[in-house]
């Protein structure tokens, strides 16, 4: 996979944000050496989030995000502060852009803002090419004008540093498997499977067996059983769709391990623990009581989809209750859950790894249990204790 085709979700998200006017665009086109963001002298030129998957030498693929002005003002100025600050939960190193020297109450706002997220983060303060040298300038923070150019390489250095210095790469399955281990992932072909493609996380996991020497073997579910007897060897490892789960765990012996995408990626991302608690939540469901169910992307429903239809039938049997289901995609995830007994996520292939924290935080938060499809499903089919299997922490949990 090139640089160019590294999912959004695998890139460092880079914020910019400030007032409007300080220079964002401007230092956002500087950072890249391209044209990527309006530049104007108007007030208020970036009304939305601007959000570019591009590369940042040296650090590699990076998603740059513009913002509107935190100062925005009126009622639609106000949405748009709303979605700035909501950029901060998808942001992994933020720039700070202050108009000159001066750091305003909305700029002192957003930067403690920032801190209370634990958001690495440098300060640019643009327009500031032409201080005096008596000037006293501000320890770690960055001075210059992303017009022309002044700074620019130091401010995109302290930014490389932030990068290097973030959370070590953690193994999706790899971690789990001896070179030469084989590892088999039970792939659905159906009306809902992308035409002549397989979906991220499973290219994402495949790609993460072969760099830890395993074995990949891809099949449908019809043919996994005659597959585990044609292999020779048992695999280490069978890893399936969540709505498949129940089938396979039929077929495979009970001395192999088996787990789900949905598991594998709630683990990858940091919070398979909240997840697998917020799954035992389902069992103590009520009638009026009101479901979440969200995923981080948006695609053409379908017919038998597995978040608007199946997981909404399984629900309805597990707890033989009435309950009432709401339905979230893409970006829009609700900052109020109270009103909700539960949240059942996606996987969040398109999500980055801060992204799903903050949701999951959210929820936390406000005392709602969350959990994720492919965990939700197998606790209701009797079969989470099996699934968590590889993960002996995990597991405790359960016991």
């Amino acid at each position: 996979m090139g640089l160019n085709e590294t999912p959004s979700a695998n890139r460092v998200h880079i914020g910019i944000f400030g007032r409007r006017n300080a220079g964002k665009s401007s230092v956002m086109n500087a950072l890249t050496n391209q044209s990527i963001a309006i530049v104007s002298d108007v007030l208020g030129t970036t009304t939305d989030p601007v959000v570019k998957a591009m590369e940042l030498l040296p650090i590699g693929p990076v998603v740059m995000i513009d913002t509107p002005g935190i100062d925005d003002e009126g009622e639609l100025g106000a949405l748009r502060v709303k979605k700035s600050y909501q950029m901060l939960n998808k942001t992994d190193i933020a720039v700070v852009v202050l108009d000159g020297e001066t750091e305003s109450p909305e700029d002192t706002a957003l930067i403690e803002k920032i801190g209370q997220k634990n958001i690495p983060f440098v300060i640019f303060h643009n327009k500031s090419d032409t201080l005096p040298e008596s000037f006293a300038a501000k320890e770690g923070h960055f001075y210059g004008s992303a017009l022309n150019g002044v700074g620019i390489a130091e401010l995109k250095e302290a930014i490389v540093k932030l990068a290097q210095t973030s959370e070590p790469e953690r193994k999706i399955v790899g971690d789990l498997l001896d070179p030469l281990d084989i590892a088999v992932l039970v792939v659905p072909i159906d009306s809902a499977a992308p035409k002549g493609r397989l979906i991220l996380p499973q290219q994402q996991t495949i790609r993460d067996i072969l760099e830890a020497g395993g074995i990949s073997v891809v099949v449908k579910e019809t043919e996994l059983a005659e597959t585990l007897k044609k292999l020779g060897t048992p695999p280490k490892i069978v890893i399936t769709d969540s709505q498949a789960f129940g089938m396979v765990n039929k077929i495979v012996p009970q001395n192999i391990l088996l787990t789900s995408f949905s598991i594998l990626f709630a683990r990858y991302k940091g919070n398979l623990e909240t997840a697998v608690r917020g799954a035992k939540a389902l069992d103590s469901l009520k009638d009026g009581d009101k479901i979440l169910i969200s995923e981080g992307c948006t695609h053409h429903r379908q017919c038998g989809d597995i978040g608007t239809v199946k997981l909404p039938d399984w629900l309805k049997k597990h707890t033989n209750a009435d309950i009432s289901i709401n339905f979230t995609s893409g970006t829009e995830f609700p900052d109020d859950l109270s009103g909700y007994s539960a949240v059942i996520h996606c996987g969040g292939c398109m999500l980055n790894e801060r992204e799903m924290r903050y949701r999951y935080k959210c929820a936390e938060d406000q005392g709602v249990p969350i959990t994720n499809y492919g965990i939700a499903i197998a606790h209701m089919h009797g079969i989470l204790k099996r699934s968590v299997e590889p993960f002996e922490d995990i597991r405790k949990i359960l016991e």
